[in-house]
């Protein structure tokens, strides 16, 4: 039996638990780790190399790399993240263009380097160059890290084959055309970096607490490279992933997120020479009169986000329930090929995403020859070229408007259908398209309504009859900010991870105005966001810090058994046997029993997991140790 009173003194357990034994793993694979015992073993484990360096300068010298590991752990996931990130760019430019032309000159090259390095090249036609050849010419395309990072063991999902693999169809995956972004699968690709590197320091392979503030760091740095916002991405983490966060690892993550950033600067995948993705230059302020309409699209953000996660999460359910989930591959092929079908007519959703969302921040410049620019100019104009005054739109921009209307029902449409399925997809850059294209369509409404009614009360004080006093750049930078908020329910790294993005500071005030109000609205309807809902799910063990408690059941209601219900399944401390503990571990699945004594009253005492029992009555060992006390096994 197992007798708990008998302490046969003082143990270690370090050296109890780093044993091997036959057909027990440190945890198995879908259990939640022990916080309390990891932190205990490090303690020990910090305790016994303490007091070995003081025995000679060889273990002096062990100390210091065992306290420098952390370091080298992080400066190592910020070198491979930035370096993966910048070939996944990349790669993806170039299989994007592919899908349209060749360079001649240099095959790898994409249709804007290919011909920036032409010499019969001019601004006015960058994009026409004799060195691209199109085809036809020639011939006559965030919920398990989450998970993870609370305590739970998943098997596999941030090996090294997963991290090959996401990498490779990464890149086949966005060229596709898909509605979906790389930015979050870069965050799993990062974190399957930190996995690897832990795993080559025992401090950190043995002990899956510390392992966790080493993924806690990979996830800042695959924010960094992902939109080139290495502050966003530590806040991103701290904010949106993180379970366990403590102080050490706030510095390890900015340290890890510097590295990546500045890795993936001289790698240049944007070709602007900066590490932000959609880099806007706005010549005229906002104006107070805008936060309504700003507030607008954060309310438009807010139901968006609603939307899109009922649908999402009731079609994903329909996949897992149906036998839709069983063909994975054919279900690939038929979204790809409708997207194809579907988006191919439209220009705005025949390019890609993130082109297109550049296009839609950009402010009209002189020489900008979008159809979103084509207004009817004055010939009498003789103005500087950052200060276009208003202008009423032209044909382009009517067709445009018409155009973007029907590129936003589609990618709200495909994007709930897109999202979920086997292949590794984000959902930054889908909902920032969104946003963005409902955003420029209000900001156009918007500066055509200043300018044919500059004479009303709500323009008159600040928007003076041929004046540029609306950017509808900024408006879509707003919606995409509000729809992006509204999915993941994010606040304060959002606002700081968009104007990392775009080098938009002076216009942090509206983007703070649009996610709290898409927060606020997005809320209103349900808490989860979309990551969250997809734990739920996928019915993973995830206790969310954030929640809060609204149950009203009292604890005498569930502390015994109702009336025909089987009693409780409890450990007693000195009535069992060995044979009673097996036959209660073989006939139930729990993963942990209560300690109760005497067996009438069951007064509890403590817990056993179900692991450590099993290591218990392993007939290889003969003591017990928890917290640095041992049990006699009898």
């Amino acid at each position: 039996m197992l007798n708990a009173g008998a302490i046969i003194g003082s143990g270690n357990l370090m050296d109890f638990l780093d044993e091997s034994f036959p057909n027990v793993g440190t945890y198995e694979d879908f259990h939640t780790i022990d916080w309390l015992r990891e932190k205990s073993r490090d303690t020990d484990r910090h305790r016994k190399i303490t007091s070995k360096s003081k025995e000679s300068i060889w273990e002096f010298i062990k100390s210091l790399l065992d306290a420098w590991s952390g370091w080298a752990v992080m400066l190592l996931i910020g070198l491979l993240a930035g370096t993966l990130a910048g070939v996944i760019d990349l790669a993806v430019d170039w299989m994007t263009d592919l899908k349209e032309g060749i360079c001649l000159s240099a095959f790898w090259y994409s249709h804007e380097q290919c011909c920036w390095t032409s010499n019969e090249t001019t601004f006015e036609d960058r994009d026409k160059c004799p060195l691209w050849q199109k085809w036809s010419e020639l011939l006559v395309k965030q919920s398990e890290i989450k998970t993870i990072l609370s305590g739970f063991i998943v098997r596999g999902y941030l090996g090294k084959w997963t991290l090959l693999i996401k990498t490779v169809t990464l890149v086949l995956v966005v060229s596709s055309g898909l509605s979906l972004g790389k930015e979050g699968p870069l965050v799993h690709v990062a974190c399957c970096c930190g996995n690897f590197f832990s795993s080559l320091f025992s401090k950190y392979s043995k002990n899956e607490g510390k392992r966790r503030e080493v993924l806690s760091a990979a996830a800042a740095a695959g924010v960094s490279v992902a939109f080139g916002a290495p502050i966003g991405g530590v806040l991103f983490s701290l904010e949106e992933v993180s379970y366990y966060f403590p102080l050490k690892t706030l510095w390890r993550s900015f340290f890890a997120a510097l590295v990546a950033a500045f890795t993936l600067r001289p790698i240049n995948p944007f070709g602007n020479s900066r590490l932000v993705l959609f880099y806007v230059e706005y010549h005229t302020p906002w104006y107070m009169a805008e936060l309504f309409p700003f507030i607008l699209l954060g309310v438009f953000g807010g139901l968006w986000g609603t939307l899109f996660i009922r649908c999402n999460i009731a079609w994903c359910r329909r996949r897992k329930t149906t036998k839709l989930g069983k063909y994975p591959v054919l279900e690939v092929i038929a979204v790809t090929a409708i997207t194809a079908i579907v988006a191919y007519p439209n220009r705005y959703t025949r390019r890609s995403t993130s082109e297109l969302i550049s296009e839609l921040f950009n402010d009209c410049g002189a020489l900008e020859s979008s159809q979103l620019c084509d207004y009817i100019n004055d010939p009498n104009m003789t103005r500087p070229v950052d200060d276009i005054p208003h202008r009423p739109a032209g044909v382009g921009v009517c067709m445009a408007m018409w155009q973007l209307a029907l590129a936003l029902i589609f990618k709200i449409v495909i994007t709930i259908f897109t999202f979920g399925m086997k292949i590794p997809s984000g959902l930054f850059i889908p909902s920032m398209a969104v946003g963005a294209m409902a955003g420029r369509m209000v900001g156009i409404g918007m500066e055509q309504l200043a300018y044919h009614h500059h004479d009303w009360i709500i323009f008159r004080n600040w928007c003076r009859p041929g004046a540029d006093c609306v950017t509808p750049g900024l408006y879509a930078m707003v919606g995409a900010a509000a729809c992006l908020g509204g999915v993941t329910r994010m606040t304060v790294s959002l606002v700081v991870i968009m104007f990392e993005l775009t080098g938009g500071l002076e216009y942090i005030v509206p983007l703070m105005a649009a996610a709290v109000t898409s927060k606020w609205v997005a809320d209103a309807f349900g808490k989860e966001g979309i990551y969250e809902a997809h734990i739920h799910l996928n019915g993973y063990p995830f206790l969310d810090v954030k929640d809060e408690v609204t149950h009203r059941t009292l604890a005498t209601h569930v502390m015994r058994p109702r009336r025909g219900e089987p009693p409780l399944s409890v450990l007693t401390q000195d009535s069992m046997t060995v044979e009673d503990v097996e036959t209660l571990i073989k006939e139930t699945d729990y993963n942990g029993f209560p300690v109760v004594v005497p067996s009438d009253s069951e007064r509890l005492i403590g817990f056993a997991q179900r692991r450590e029992l099993i290591l218990a009555l392993n007939p290889d060992i003969d003591s017990y140790c928890v917290l640095n006390y041992c049990i006699k096994i009898i």
